[in-house]
């Protein structure tokens, strides 16, 4: 039998059968399990987890709407997905290469949030607008979510392009727009562990490590006209750069 336990934190609010599922699932993400594997029955699930038959169920249930698993009779709980795959989001280095990267990708993006809200910012070598217009959602790929988002775009400009900031990524709509003058682009990367928050949206473990993307952009006047801020489960990440010989 595969080692598949991991301690539960049982001091933490997140449910005891939500913990179990999501180290269920990342071991499915990670590989352990192959198409047409059968995870261990339920009772010795709940005797390696110390948690009880209801709490297993529960957990399996959501693996089961996530489409990983699938319960026969008889024969137990058989995996309909191995390891999970995603396209890498490949953090560019020339703006040009990021908006054709982006031009080229369409994955599914779940709406969680949206309203007019100002963004929260320690830095200070530019000017904020007057308002924004905040829309935070998940991109999936594969009936996986690899990407959490919120982004944070100048509110005229927004509504001027709400149709397609709404239904296609960003960043290629806001560079489409012939009536503005861009002045800087800069991104950070910061490998980071994921909260609970995090974890939850991403169905990753709490403490896993995310790759937290913020991008800038500023127009002519330096004002902030976007500002995203992403957090990436660490499987979806690849950073290449081109060394100079």
């Amino acid at each position: 039998m595969k080692d598949i336990t991991l301690a539960l934190d049982r001091t933490q609010p997140l449910p005891l059968y939500y913990q179990t599922y999501e180290v269920l699932r990342s071991q499915l993400a990670s590989g352990i399990w192959k198409v047409g594997d059968f995870l261990p029955p339920i009772p010795d699930l709940a005797s390696r987890f110390s948690v009880s038959v209801v709490t297993i169920r529960q957990a399996i249930d959501l693996l089961r709407q996530d489409g990983l698993v699938r319960s026969e009779r008889g024969r137990g709980t058989s995996v309909l997905a191995g390891k999970l795959g995603a396209r890498p989001l490949d953090l560019k280095s020339k703006v040009s290469d990021l908006i054709r990267l982006y031009e080229d990708d369409s994955p599914e993006q779940e709406p969680l949030d949206e309203g007019v809200a100002m963004p929260t910012l320690s830095e200070s070598d530019f000017n904020l607008c007057k308002s924004y217009f905040f829309i935070k959602r998940a991109h999936v790929r594969d009936g996986m979510r690899y990407c959490l988002i919120t982004l944070h775009i100048e509110e005229e400009l927004f509504r001027r392009n709400e149709s397609d900031f709404r239904q296609r990524l960003a960043l290629p709509v806001l560079f489409e727009s012939v009536d503005l003058k861009i002045g800087r682009v800069w991104q950070t990367l910061t490998i980071e562990k994921a909260d609970h928050m995090v974890a939850a949206s991403l169905k990753i473990l709490s403490g896993d490590p995310v790759a937290r993307v913020k991008r800038y952009i500023t127009d002519s006047s330096n004002s902030l006209i976007y500002f995203a801020e992403a957090y990436n489960r660490h499987d979806c990440v690849q950073y290449r750069m081109e060394l100079k010989v």
